[in-house]
């Protein structure tokens, strides 16, 4: 099965999400164990990156969609998983990358 370029970004974002999900629970804990897996799940994350520049070789736009997603994936994360809570400026923001995104896409 031949996984298209977007489906690779989504895999590297999503690698990307879960190693900022490990690393705030090292932050609540810190110990080895914690750094091993946040450290690969950002290699993972690298890794997964990759194929998706290969198959798409424009830098600019998939660059911008991966960090749209990682930025989205981690909020969902911060939000429904820690609690944490979004102000008015940071949905804007998100807004504004997104118009980035489809804009760089054009």
């Amino acid at each position: 099965m031949k996984i298209p370029a977007f489906g690779w970004l989504i895999l590297s974002a999503l690698f990307f999400a879960l190693g900022e999900y490990q690393s705030k629970l090292w932050a609540q804990s810190p110990g080895i164990r914690g750094v091993i897996l946040v450290v690969v799940a950002y290699a993972f994350g690298t890794v997964t990156w990759l194929p998706a520049l290969l198959h798409k070789n424009e830098l600019a736009v998939m660059g911008t969609a991966w960090l749209l997603l990682a930025t989205v994936a981690t909020v969902i994360i911060g939000i429904f998983v820690f609690g944490e809570s979004v102000n008015k400026s940071q949905l804007v923001g998100l807004g504004l990358a997104t118009g980035a995104l489809f804009l760089l896409s054009k």
